[in-house]
């Protein structure tokens, strides 16, 4: 090779090839790296060097050749691959490695416009020197190179442009950290943002992309969830679809209750007209959604809701499916099916399910939410009543049309709606619960909105985080992780600011916040217990028992500091009735627990104090935030040790924590048996959560005769799902290459279904 090459480097200036700078980053990348071999990156990586070549260029390629050598035998080239990301991606922030103070890095990018000016205005150049002192670089180091592609796509601040980046990681943590107490007092502000920051940095906190990507920034919208009602009139539709357009643009996820607009042929302005039914409206709000791509953040969704007992209901049910045509079809939106214990009750005794137009039934749609022995009597009533249009169909045959379509797109969604109220932080006599989110987790009043200026409609905002519970070591950590965690999101409802006014009095009103957890898998691997034979149950039932404790007990500190949220009358929290106490009591037969920590006092404490926070707990996908953290996803099991997900800069590789001390122990998603044991879990979680619980059911065709799911089978998980208390059901997975595979919807049930149990609802 000439000893006289040149390189460019990113100033533009050239000097000799030094091949020295190189084996000296690539030393540092591994140092205290296990089974990393330097030569083994350097010849995968097959630089041809030539004159002029540019520096860039040569760290691009070293670092793809240290990722593409991630695997399960050596997994920590993922952290090797990252260092040289990092490296990186400093270079391309500062034009070197060593980040600047914090204060002279704040002042430049609010110059910039990059951050929030108020930033300037809220701390003191003092503060900024001591915040600076909080931040450890080095933290920088603890990322898995998927981490730092996720950091890098979605939430560092940068010019989606040209690419240009504006930050690292710890820069990051500690602003948001900053932002959120900002309005503490002088006394204690530096407490929190410090231990804020600490927990955060070090994973023990997850954020959700809203609140990366956005706090510090001047755009001030961080609830992941918003939930919107329609009501059965064109101002109300035209309100929906503004509103879907102004959160989507702000990186919230979307839930839309279509469930009160009447089928088609129903009568419009006293039979002037007739209507043209739901799915010019689906339509209608589809394209809302798909109007903005959330910055590049990540791209619009939004999930619909109906009741099952819709008039249209066979025609909305197929909606997705790639059969048909695009007039008869709205594929790029979600769905929901909302169910209760009578429609379940019919299909377990093979009656008949009567369908109606939401329209032509006062009340009864109001009750499916507020009040089921008022719903039962009514729908009865109805379907007496020779006068009203409707449709009667077998029940079998309505359901096992759902678990066909949610099999075969695995993105129709389930919401047991009494479940929803019955066990809920609400009072359903004044604030049901009529619908939940993109990724059915959230479970907060609505009202329809007439107009985008209505103070009398109610948009529901929920703000999301999740405690890494594959960072604790002993249960206890969770009470100052939920202290710390219930301080900032609730300080965020404040920090924020409001398009639409209808979601400000919500927000503020409820301050509803929703807590989840991530790791899970990697926890119970650890702890040596399984999803699948029920040695998890003991370990969950503490787990979630201490972490609704803690939540509670840390949203009533705060009341007793800055008062309970105004509408706190409306929940069941102010009549004393607490998680514990209306969760469905099937429960106790799988996971007979006893109860661990002080119930009482908290209970004596809550009707004292009041809570600041009208909801506390929501267990939420978690699926690219726990990336960041190099956790398993949310509380699902990994499909494999390695998970691979795509994206700009190629594939991302990324292992299960501790691979090689627990590959055991883990309990991957296609070795589970069936769905029992996991659903069992959930069903232990929902005992304590007080919103739900984002729940999947996985299926491997290859495991049935002639690679056929039974409808018997869904059936029976559907059935199992709604007697063990889950209010949700989210997606219906099946084993990659096997899409498609289930036995005719024409199966009637067999008396075996309920010789399982699972009749007795």
């Amino acid at each position: 090779m000439n000893s006289n090459l040149l390189v460019t480097k990113r100033n533009g200036r050239k000097e000799v090839l030094n091949l020295d700078k190189i084996h000296k980053v690539l030393n540092w990348a591994s140092n205290k790296l296990h089974n990393i071999s330097i030569s083994q990156v350097e010849l995968r990586s097959r630089i041809q060097f030539y004159n002029g070549i540019k520096t860039i260029h040569i760290h691009e390629t070293i670092i793809k050749a240290a990722a593409d050598l991630i695997s399960k035998e050596v997994p920590d080239y993922q952290y090797m691959a990252a260092r040289l990301s990092i490296f990186h991606l400093r270079k391309k922030a500062y034009g070197k490695f060593t980040p600047p103070k914090l204060y002279e890095h704040v002042k430049n990018n609010v110059l910039l416009k990059k951050y929030d000016e108020k930033l300037l205005n809220e701390f003191s150049k003092k503060e900024f020197h001591i915040m600076n002192t909080f931040i450890d670089h080095n933290r920088d180091m603890n990322f898995s190179y998927a981490a730092v592609k996720q950091l890098e796509g979605k939430y560092l601040v940068q010019n989606r442009v040209t690419g240009k980046i504006y930050e690292s990681p710890q820069f990051l943590y500690i602003l948001i950290s900053a932002c959120l107490f900002s309005k503490y007092s002088q006394k204690n502000r530096l407490f929190y943002i410090k231990k804020f920051y600490d927990a955060i940095s070090t994973f023990r906190i997850s954020l959700p992309t809203p609140i990366m990507a956005g706090v510090r920034t001047p755009t001030r919208q961080f609830s992941s969830c918003v939930l919107i009602e329609c009501a059965d009139n064109l101002d109300s539709i035209n309100a929906t679809a503004s509103s879907i357009v102004k959160y989507v643009s702000q990186r919230a996820g979307i839930g839309i209750n279509v469930g009160q607009i009447r089928a088609v042929g129903s009568p419009i302005r006293g039979g002037e007209a007739f209507h043209t039914g739901c799915i010019p409206f689906y339509k209608y709000f589809q394209t809302a959604v798909k109007s903005c791509s959330q910055g590049g953040v990540r791209g619009g969704a939004a999930t619909l809701f109906y009741p099952i007992w819709h008039l249209e209901v066979e025609n909305l049910l197929v909606l997705k499916n790639n059969r048909g045509i695009e007039d008869n079809r709205v594929r790029h939106v979600d769905y929901a099916i909302q169910i209760n214990k009578l429609l379940y009750q019919r299909m377990l005794s093979r009656k008949k399910i009567s369908l109606f137009s939401p329209s032509d039934v006062p009340l009864l749609y109001d009750y499916f939410f507020s009040d089921q022995k008022k719903f039962e009597e009514l729908y009865v009533k109805y379907e007496k009543d020779k006068k009203i249009k409707k449709k009667e169909i077998k029940s079998i045959d309505l359901f096992s049309l759902l678990m066909q379509e949610r099999t075969s797109t695995g993105r129709i969604y389930i919401q047991n709606v009494d479940h929803c109220n019955t066990h809920s932080s609400f009072n359903p006599k004044v604030a049901p619960i009529r619908q939940s989110n993109l990724c059915l987790e959230i479970t907060l009043p609505t009202k329809p909105l007439s107009n985008i200026l209505d103070e009398n409609g109610e948009i529901a905002l929920c703000t999301l985080s999740a405690l890494n519970l594959g960072k604790i070591k002993n249960i206890k950590e969770l009470e100052e992780l939920s202290n710390l965690i219930v301080r900032a999101l609730d300080a965020l409802l404040d920090y924020q600011e409001y398009p639409i006014v209808s979601a400000k009095i919500g927000a503020l009103g409820r301050r509803a916040i929703g807590v989840g957890v991530t790791n899970f898998a990697y926890y119970l691997a650890k702890n040596n217990v399984k999803y699948s034979d029920g040695s998890a149950n003991k370990l969950t039932h503490q787990t979630f028992e201490a972490f609704q404790y803690y939540l509670l007990n840390a949203s009533c500190n705060l009341a007793k500091e800055k008062g309970t949220c105004s509408l706190y009358k409306q929940t069941k929290y102010s009549l004393g009735i607490l998680p514990i106490d209306t969760y469905k009591r099937e429960i106790d037969i799988v996971c007979n627990e006893p109860l661990l920590l002080n119930w009482d006092f908290l209970r004596k404490k809550i009707s004292k104090y009041g809570l600041r926070n009208s909801t506390l707990s929501a267990i939420m996908p978690s699926e690219t935030s726990s990336q960041i953290s190099n956790a398993t996803n949310g509380i699902e099991p990994p499909r494999g040790f390695i998970s691979i997900k795509a994206s700009k800069d190629g594939m991302l590789k990324q292992v299960v924590p501790e691979y090689k001390k627990l590959k055991s122990k883990y309990e991957l998603l296609w070795d589970i048996p069936d769905n029992i044991g996991y659903l069992t879990l959930v069903g232990i979680m929902q005992k304590f959560i007080d919103q739900s619980i984002s729940t999947n059911t996985n299926y491997d065709p290859g495991k049935f005769p002639d690679g056929k799911i039974p409808m018997k089978l869904l059936l029976k998980d559907l059935l199992t799902a709604y007697k063990l208390g889950i209010k949700t059901l989210y997606y219906q997975n099946t084993r990659e290459g096997n899409i498609n595979k289930t036995n005719s919807f024409s199966y009637r049930m067999q008396q075996e279904s309920c010789e399982s149990g699972a009749c007795n609802l």
